[in-house]
């Protein structure tokens, strides 16, 4: 799970990802999920008391996907929890993707058109992958007029 952009917490995490955009100058960021996963399978499962810890790490780590389990929730109530764990391993990539897009490197290299985010999902237990484009490079802003 991506957190979203914080000098504060989940620096090593911003940390590799400034060094992909900035050093490396990476054009693709590929986020997967999948099946069976036992963070987003904790994260379903936390209880609705945003201050009660199970775990002084995997909670707070899990909780970077709450809006994720909030959508599933909120337009899928009235599936199996199986499939509703499932829909929340999908949909918490595209928080990521979301978190992804609050790093100002990211953004401008989106912009600028040299970075595309894409979102992926393996189910190892049928072997099957799908991926996704979740966001195609915004075009390049125009040239500002200049003044007369």
């Amino acid at each position: 799970m991506v957190p979203a952009f914080d000098q504060l917490r989940h620096t090593e995490t911003g940390a590799v990802i400034e060094y992909a955009i900035k050093a490396l100058k990476v054009n693709n960021i590929l986020v997967i999920g999948h099946s069976r996963c036992g963070g987003v399978e904790r994260l379903m499962n936390l209880p609705d008391d945003s201050d009660s810890h199970t775990y002084d790490f995997i909670d707070d780590w899990v909780k970077i996907g709450l809006p994720a389990k909030k959508k599933v929730l909120e337009e899928n109530s009235g599936l199996p929890s199986e499939e509703q764990l499932k829909l929340c391993e999908k949909e918490s990539v595209n928080n990521s993707l979301g978190n992804l897009l609050t790093y100002p490197y990211v953004r401008d290299a989106m912009t600028s058109g040299q970075l595309a985010l894409r979102g992926g999902y393996y189910d190892f237990v049928n072997g099957h992958f799908e991926q996704w484009r979740a966001f195609t490079p915004a075009p390049p802003l125009p040239p500002k007029p200049q003044p007369f």
